[in-house]
């Protein structure tokens, strides 16, 4: 991806934006000095394209609003989210070798909740006013108090929430001999319904050889199945109160979420092979998948066979939901945290946050990296091209789309996140590997004993029986309660 911006105008443009955006939250008359600027570390998980347009955004606050105020901000990677979780970890817990906590860092609620209680966090509300918040959307603002005593502990930079993705090239030719349409995977039934027939589709292709359809379709992330798919049935699965959850795992529910991912998987419509589901559509082992906004910079150009290799087109469509329920999307993505520190720092922390997440800069930011911006009046498609005209952005088309997309549904989504609790990042693991582990290892027994000669069905058929349903539902609901236990 290339950008093409002038950078004297863009530091001209930037500026002005900074100077009516950062100049109404000074609610402590903190005092910056320009000849002796205050230092700024920020941790953040962001690489390649990401990490390139936050560095750039970064300069140009160093070159106008840093050095008129007083400021000089220095971003490093810290890898992976998880690097990052263990980088901060490390730091609070004063693990030797680790280093000294930063000033500012990309932080999911779980993990901001636990080093706020370690090490402290800065209650932001001191530096922003009321009516600078209510700029920003609503949801978003309320994951940062997660404490209830009226402290804002993080804030919103870039967000993300799922989309789908569709191989058009591979997606066209079986539509038009089965007769699906796209809008027969508006809801999560509706994807099982076409991935079967997609498996029946492709083995047809091969009558020689017989259970060796493709799976149609995956999904990234488990947790955002069960949290989502659960509140979409108007049910919390985490209900939380006073920092402690009671599991709500009504057994139709969870039945319902079995029978639309686990069942599809065993008999090979779904799959999941790689790390993540964008490797598995350039294997050519799925033709769609559910994934985060940001993962459409990773769709690919082309499938990479084992001897072939051909491009393809894509399609972008919203995130599938479970049939008759509400519309609600995940809310999803790193915001920022500042560590409680002193009022210079933690104040000039906070100018550089409410400059890095005005319209014009965060558009940019969000252009590169596939993220929604987090403003009120920056989630529109008309903002979007707008900004992409006047800094003549040449924007990844898939990035386009995806942000496009969500974008025209975004007044018609309810976005929702879970509320922290204690051990809340281990309950969400559960979530996320207890199901995908087991589908995994009974697939692969699966497909042992039909390459030893046994039907698909008959291989199948004991893994999906009420029994085994029953069998895992009460190992689960285990799982959770173990997470949470003192």
């Amino acid at each position: 991806m290339k950008k093409k911006v002038l950078m004297s105008v863009l530091a001209l443009s930037v500026f002005a934006a900074a100077m009516t955006g950062c100049g109404s939250s000074d609610k402590k008359g903190v005092k910056l000095d320009p000849d002796n600027p205050v230092s700024l570390t920020v941790w953040h998980y962001y690489n390649g394209m990401q990490q390139a347009a936050f560095d750039a955004l970064t300069e140009d606050f160093n070159a106008t609003v840093g050095k008129e105020q007083g400021i000089y901000v220095k971003g490093y990677s810290q890898g992976s989210v998880s690097d990052l979780e263990k980088a901060i970890t490390d730091s609070a817990d004063g693990v030797v070798g680790a280093e000294k906590m930063p000033d500012i860092f990309s932080s999911y609620a779980d993990t901001a909740y636990s080093i706020q209680k370690k090490v402290g966090l800065a209650d932001l509300t001191q530096y922003f006013t009321e009516d600078e918040l209510s700029k920003y959307v609503d949801s978003y603002i309320d994951e940062g108090y997660f404490n209830n005593d009226g402290a804002l502990y993080l804030f919103p930079v870039a967000k993300s929430t799922e989309i789908m993705m569709i191989n058009k090239t591979d997606w066209e030719p079986f539509a038009e001999e089965t007769g699906v349409t796209v809008d027969d995977l508006n809801t999560i039934e509706g994807v099982v319904e076409v991935a079967q027939k997609y498996y029946e589709w492709t083995d047809e292709q091969t009558p020689d050889v017989p259970d060796d359809g493709k799976a149609f379709y995956g999904r990234d992330s488990m947790a955002n199945y069960f949290i989502l798919g659960m509140k979409q049935m108007g049910t919390d699965i985490f209900e939380v109160k006073d920092g402690k959850v009671t599991f709500n795992t009504d057994k139709e529910q969870i039945r319902r979420l079995w029978d639309n991912y686990y069942v599809p998987y065993m008999k090979g419509y779904f799959a999941s092979m790689g790390k993540f589901r964008s490797d598995d559509v350039k294997t050519g082992d799925i033709l769609a998948y559910t994934g985060s906004t940001a993962s459409a910079m990773y769709f690919p150009d082309n499938i990479e066979g084992d001897d072939s290799s051909y491009p393809i087109d894509f399609i972008v469509c919203d995130v599938p939901i479970m049939e008759g329920g509400e519309n609600y999307k995940v809310q999803q993505g790193a915001d920022m945290a500042v560590t409680k520190s002193d009022e210079k720092h933690e104040y000039a922390s906070c100018v550089f946050l409410k400059w890095l997440t005005q319209k014009e800069q965060n558009l940019q930011f969000v252009c590169e990296s596939a993220y929604l911006p987090v403003l009120k009046e920056a989630n529109t498609v008309e903002a979007l091209d707008k900004v992409i005209k006047d800094n003549s952005i040449d924007i990844n088309d898939k990035a386009y789309e995806c942000l496009k997309t969500t974008m025209e549904s975004f007044d018609n989504t309810k976005f929702y996140t879970p509320s922290c609790f204690d051990n809340s990042y281990n309950a969400r693991q559960v979530l996320e590997y207890n199901l995908s582990d087991k589908v995994k290892a009974d697939k692969e027994a699966v497909e042992q004993e039909v390459a030893s000669g046994t039907s698909r069905e008959e291989a199948v058929a004991p893994y999906i029986t009420d029994e085994a349903f029953d069998e895992w539902y009460d190992s689960f609901c285990q799982a959770l309660n173990d997470s949470v236990a003192e």
